[in-house]
């Protein structure tokens, strides 16, 4: 049986730039609606006829800020990936939301468009820290925009930034206990990194932005852990929370290495054994499109071996981890070609990971190590 689809799109505009955003995101005074609502169709079109007897499991709204997308454009999108696919009796259709007031009052309509699920880019309660990060929304309307979420979707969930500078062990527990205290299905938790080319990267590079070290964001990820599941939303991804079931269908799509079409500017996909990538501009993408009927600015093959290590990279993200079978009959290689058995072994041995027939996964002492592990256990050549 085929494995059912996954469908990003990408919406790039957003109010204003955040100081430790690297996404694909654009501040523009005007956006004509109708074009971009005609090209995303159009991209979308493109994908559907190379991707022919595949239902939707789930569709992704990203940004930039698709909040800000009008209601009727992401009708149309869910729409017209219903006509072309056919979605799953089950179909997850999330979409990314700010707190902004504005944004909130088109909740109802986004729900009635067919969204039914949303996540909500909070990062924090705290006004300095809101300020520190650049955020748009207060305190109070982080709050009133979960409250709205909760009556108006299905299911919710909202982002919180820690390991913040400055940022103490007790203030983030209480942080998190109100957090938690919204009693959503999913929390996704992650730590503050600096990345290049954003202006907190700038900041750090003069020394006047400071993360908390090594330990102390041990101590944070620990707390962190302990009390999301105490709360009945154990990680089920290295940043990511939810009670069982509630886990985001759609990124579980990219963790476990599943097929997925990637629509709008900078988006990408993962496709027959291609890698695709849209161009990032908005102005540039809608030439193409105009031009070729599609936005793709990249198709590129992968070969067996690195979708092997891609599956790997990703999966082992996952607190379930990776089912090594699965990805032999998707690379159509042996395990020995990306798996370094001795170092699984070795690794296993000292607690920080853990096979059982062909699955295989990081422990809770090792997630904290992945990155060193990834690199002794993933056969990258």
């Amino acid at each position: 049986m085929t494995e059912p689809l996954a469908l990003y799109v990408h919406w790039p505009f957003c109010v204003s730039k955040c100081p430790y955003c690297d996404f694909n995101s654009h501040v523009r005074e005007s956006v004509d609606q109708a074009v971009w609502r005609d090209a995303l169709l159009a991209d979308l079109r493109h994908e559907a006829a190379l991707l022919a007897g595949r239902r939707v499991s789930s569709i992704f709204f990203g940004g930039g800020t698709p909040s800000l997308m009008p209601p009727a454009t992401v009708a149309a999108v869910i729409a017209e990936a219903a006509a072309l696919w056919g979605l799953t009796d089950d179909c997850e259709i999330t979409l990314e939301a700010n707190p902004n007031s504005v944004e909130v009052a088109a909740f109802a309509d986004l729900a009635a468009a067919g969204v039914n699920r949303v996540s909500i880019g909070v990062q924090s309660f705290d006004p300095q820290v809101l300020e520190f990060l650049g955020r748009a929304h207060s305190g109070d309307e982080a709050r009133r925009a979960i409250a709205a979420a909760q009556a108006h979707f299905r299911r919710a969930s909202f982002d919180l930034i820690y390991a913040r500078p400055g940022q103490g062990l007790a203030d983030w527990e209480r942080e998190l206990a109100d957090a938690l205290g919204f009693g959503t299905g999913h929390l996704s938790l992650y730590q503050l990194t600096i990345e290049p080319g954003t202006r907190f990267a700038t900041l750090a590079a003069k020394g006047e932005l400071v993360l908390p070290d090594g330990d102390a964001a041990a101590d944070l990820f620990d707390a962190t852990q302990a009390m999301t599941r105490a709360a009945g939303l154990p990680r089920y991804e290295v940043s990511n929370h939810a009670r069982p079931g509630e886990e985001s269908r759609h990124n579980l799509t990219y963790w476990r290495y599943g097929d997925y079409a990637g629509v709008g500017p900078g988006a990408h996909g993962r496709r027959l054994a291609q890698a695709t990538e849209r161009h990032k501009k908005p102005e540039n993408f809608i030439a193409a499109v105009e031009r070729n009927g599609h936005g793709l600015k990249v198709e590129t093959g992968l070969p067996p071996h690195e979708r092997a290590t891609e599956a790997m990279l990703m999966g082992l993200r996952l607190t379930e981890g990776i089912d090594l079978a699965r990805i032999e009959a998707r690379s159509g290689l042996g395990r020995a070609a990306f798996v370094d058995a001795d170092a699984v072994a070795r690794l296993a041995g000292q607690g920080l990971m853990q096979q059982t027939g062909d699955r295989l996964g990081v422990t809770d002492d090792g997630i904290l190590l992945l990155d060193s592990i990834l690199s002794e256990v993933v056969r990258t050549g």
